[in-house]
């Protein structure tokens, strides 16, 4: 076999064995070091020259440029400040007023539960975190508003996924590691596409309610507690947590403060508001020291691991290989556009974002300049593609998020059922984009000035 020839059966070895079970860091790494010492390999004089090999030079400095990422940084801090504030007890009180605010409008339980998500996934930026405080939150308390049990399940699933395109996103800083593009670029071109989802998912809410009333009844008058108390409810709950994350976004966008920061200056206004609200121990503390510190080595293995194997991938000649094949299909920008999100688009089923982005989307990257694609136009592209592999069964890991702490109340088809909906809004916004770029580059050009390749 040719080396490009390796290259691919290392491609499709490594999608076989994640779709068996195994653990993806240590795969990707277990065929990082496998294939590349075959790659490297200059022949064996004696027993030392086993390990005599550029494989385990290759490993030890992507293992040290992973943890001397600067970028990187952030991502600890920024999960950091989202355990905190999961367990500062804001979020159930965030999500009552939010509902009392909102109960004149149709299906106003719905609608306050996608903005407590919104809101939440912007501090958070865990998916699972969100879906799951939100399904033992607002859950319940649509199914004794007598809500449609699968209209409640997609709302809570779409709205839990918004965290990886709001910014503060994790995602997006794995993003501007892997491309080397600026992150404060990337959260900025982020912000429009973001909000337009969140307000698509809110409209729709509100047109199928307003179609079909017994989805989501409304709220009894008796339940509604005095304007007075809507309002304080609304200032003790949305305005500190909203005031903490417009602090960091704001720095982060006004050349104030790098991500990390302002990631940093955002852990310590968790860890504030936990005092605040009577919420801070020293149980909870080390919960979120031990869950942030078990998430960013999993973050950290993952880079170490996918820049391996695509290092390997690409010595033998697998990018190239790719590269070649799709630009002797003569293709225009908008059909190559389309051809790379619909391999991302099924890549979703099976896969994660994590795997997703860290494996595939460097495939594409170089192409960018080929075909003439503004890098951070095609990364909110990405972006919002990426809210899919949450959404599309048999895979959507956000309805077995959900099914894990709902249990028996729910059956995982009628989660699936309500997420539909929410997968074509997410196809929707991409044509928006495509059709409107200025959706994303608008701001990144306003603030930093116009990008220039």
């Amino acid at each position: 076999m040719t080396d490009p020839q390796v290259a691919i059966l290392m491609l499709c070895l490594f999608i076989g064995l994640v779709l068996l079970g195994f653990p993806i860091a240590f795969t990707l790494l277990a065929m990082g070091v496998g294939f590349g010492y075959y790659a490297y390999y200059s022949g064996v004089d004696s027993v030392a020259d086993v390990f005599n090999n550029n494989i385990f030079y290759l490993l030890n400095q992507n293992t040290y440029s992973v943890m001397e990422n600067d970028t990187l940084v952030a991502i600890p801090l920024f999960l950091f400040m989202g355990y905190v504030v999961e367990r500062a007890n804001i979020i159930d009180k965030l999500f009552y007023s939010l509902y009392m605010a909102a109960r004149n409008l149709p299906g106003s339980l719905a609608i306050a539960a996608l903005l407590t998500c919104a809101v939440f996934s912007t501090a958070s930026g865990i998916v699972g975190a969100v879906v799951t405080l939100m399904g033992l939150l607002a859950f319940p308390a649509m199914q004794r508003a007598d809500y449609n049990k699968s209209f409640a399940a997609g709302v809570i699933c779409a709205g839990g996924t918004l965290g990886i395109l709001i910014p503060p996103s994790i995602m997006l800083i794995v993003y501007a590691a892997i491309a080397e593009l600026s992150p404060l670029r990337l959260y900025a071109a982020a912000v429009f596409p973001g909000l337009m989802l969140a307000g698509l998912y809110i409209v729709y809410v509100m047109v199928r309610v307003m179609l079909n009333p017994s989805i989501a009844p409304k709220p009894r008058q008796e339940d509604i507690p005095p304007v007075r108390q809507i309002y304080f409810e609304l200032l003790i709950s949305f305005v500190p947590l909203t005031v903490l994350i417009m602090l960091v976004l704001g720095s982060i966008l006004g050349g104030l403060a790098t991500p990390a920061e302002a990631a940093a200056m955002g852990a310590l206004g968790g860890l504030v508001l936990a005092v605040l609200y009577r919420s801070l121990t020293w149980q909870k503390v080390k919960e979120s020291v031990f869950l942030t510190a078990k998430a960013t080595a999993m973050v950290c293995w993952l880079f170490v691991g996918s820049w391996t194997f695509a290092s390997v991938f690409s010595y033998l000649g697998g990018h190239d290989v790719i590269e070649h094949w799709v630009v002797s299909m003569n293709l225009e920008p908008w059909q190559f556009l389309v051809m790379a999100q619909l391999i991302i688009f099924v890549l979703g089923w099976p896969l994660e974002w994590s795997e997703i982005l860290i494996i595939f989307v460097p495939i594409f990257l170089p192409m960018l300049d080929t075909f003439g694609v503004n890098p951070y136009f095609f990364a909110m592209l990405v972006a919002l593609n990426l809210q899919t592999s949450f959404l599309t069964p048999p895979m959507a890991m956000s309805a077995y998020y959900l099914k894990g702490v709902l249990k028996k109340q729910i059956e995982l088809v009628e989660i699936f059922k309500g997420l539909m909906p929410y997968l074509g809004i997410v196809l929707l916004s991409m044509v928006l984009m495509y059709q409107f770029p200025g959706i994303a580059l608008w701001l990144p050009d306003y603030l930093f000035g116009e990008y220039v390749p």
